[in-house]
């Protein structure tokens, strides 16, 4: 255990740090599933509808990764990795009929 004050304010600090990016990295998960989850109910059912379901539900996903890139949250490479994986199940998706 720390001794001295900013040692403990460096423990609090970096307690405080990992539960927002927890947060993030929480968000970023349930938005991808909901992407993929959007992408195999537009399969089932192709129409416009659930296409703009996709559409949408992709930019909240890539909106969000950035964000986490942007405030350190994951690395540069992890973000872009990420949003690539999506978007090549996402094209997949929307180009087979």
């Amino acid at each position: 255990m720390a001794n001295n004050k900013s040692a403990k304010k460096r423990i609090q600090v970096a307690e405080r740090n990992r539960l927002v990016n927890k947060s993030y990295k929480s968000t970023v998960r349930t938005l991808t599933k909901k992407t993929l989850a959007n992408c195999e109910k537009y399969k089932q059912e192709p129409n416009s509808d659930n296409k703009d379901l996709v559409l949408v539900s992709v930019n909240q996903a890539f909106s969000l990764i950035d964000k986490a890139v942007k405030k350190n949250v994951l690395h540069k490479n992890n973000g872009a990795n990420k949003k690539s994986k999506i978007n090549k199940v996402v094209k997949d998706f929307l180009t087979s009929k």
